[in-house]
């Protein structure tokens, strides 16, 4: 019995990380179609076209995690209320120039991968190999991402 409830509590502690992750592309998703709405300045078509780029990966990354969970009979949140409350990433507030998006983007996705991390561990102590290589997939490209973004900025 001890075992089961041990097995259970990791399991939970799995979809409650990937359903961190569904708020996260979620709020991701609109944050980066604000930041393509609004980014203004001389690389304003570089930038354009590159949160545009994101917004799309973004869905892509939502909708894996989503459909992942949904295949091992877990309820991905749905509703924007439940992405706002359990997002670690904050909605763009409109009052950031284009450089201020990028620090905030690559600031997002440093902490995106950082919750990736725990996520692949937990996926690895329910042994759970296809969720583990699909987050590694997801923080790689994060990762790639983050550092195009620091040396955008110069760092």
């Amino acid at each position: 019995m001890a075992t089961t409830t041990k097995t259970q509590s990791k399991k939970q502690s799995l979809t409650e990380a990937l359903n961190r992750q569904v708020a996260n592309f979620s709020v991701l998703h609109m944050k980066l179609h604000h930041y393509h709405w609004y980014v203004k300045g001389e690389n304003f078509f570089t930038l354009h076209l590159k949160f545009e780029e994101l917004y799309k990966e973004a869905a892509l990354h939502l909708d894996t995690i989503a459909e992942r969970m949904l295949s091992q009979r877990a309820l991905p949140v749905a509703t924007l209320t439940e992405a706002l409350d359990l997002s670690t990433v904050k909605e763009a507030t409109g009052d950031k120039d284009a450089q201020q998006m990028i620090q905030t983007l690559a600031d997002d996705f440093e902490m995106i991968c950082t919750e990736l991390s725990e996520g692949i561990t937990l996926a690895e102590e329910n042994d759970d190999e296809p969720t583990s290589d699909m987050l590694v997939h997801i923080r790689t490209s994060l990762e790639k991402h983050r550092w195009m973004f620091e040396a955008y900025l110069g760092g």
